[in-house]
C-alpha cells in the first residue's frame, strides 16, 4: 500500500467572483485565497434568516483538527494562504495540531475593524 497521495495539479476556481487558486506538487498542496474578506465569507457558512437565534456552539470535534488529522492520514500537507501569505498549515508530520501563523492572527484581528 502506498504511504501517501502524490499530486501534480494547478486549478483556479471562481467563488462569488473571486479566484481561489489550488496548486499541488507531490504531497504538498497550496490553497491561495485572495483576501481576508473572501476567507471570512468562505468560512462563514450559509446566512441565517433575519431574527433567527444564533445556533449553540457544538461540542463536537474541532473542524481544523479534523482537517489536520485527515492530512496526516493521507500523507498530504495543506498550506492555506491569504493574499500569498501562509495562514495555517495542516497535516504536518510530528505535530498534534495545525500550525497557525502570526499572519492569521493579525489578519483575523484586522478583519474585525473593516
Amino acid at each position: 500500500m502506498a504511504s501517501g497521495l502524490e499530486v501534480e495539479a494547478q486549478l483556479v476556481l471562481t467563488w462569488n467572483g473571486q479566484p481561489l487558486q489550488l496548486a499541488g506538487s507531490g504531497a504538498y498542496l497550496i490553497l491561495n485565497v485572495p483576501s481576508q474578506q473572501v476567507l471570512d465569507a468562505l468560512t462563514a457558512g450559509p446566512p441565517r434568516p433575519p431574527g433567527a437565534p444564533k445556533p449553540p456552539k457544538s461540542a463536537g470535534p474541532d473542524p481544523l483538527q479534523q482537517l489536520h488529522e485527515l492530512g496526516q492520514r493521507l500523507g498530504l500537507v495543506l498550506d492555506l494562504r491569504v493574499g500569498g501569505k501562509t495562514y495555517v498549515t495542516f497535516g504536518l508530520p510530528g505535530r498534534t495540531g495545525p500550525k497557525i501563523t502570526l499572519n492569521a492572527v493579525l489578519g483575523k484581528l484586522g478583519s474585525f475593524f473593516r
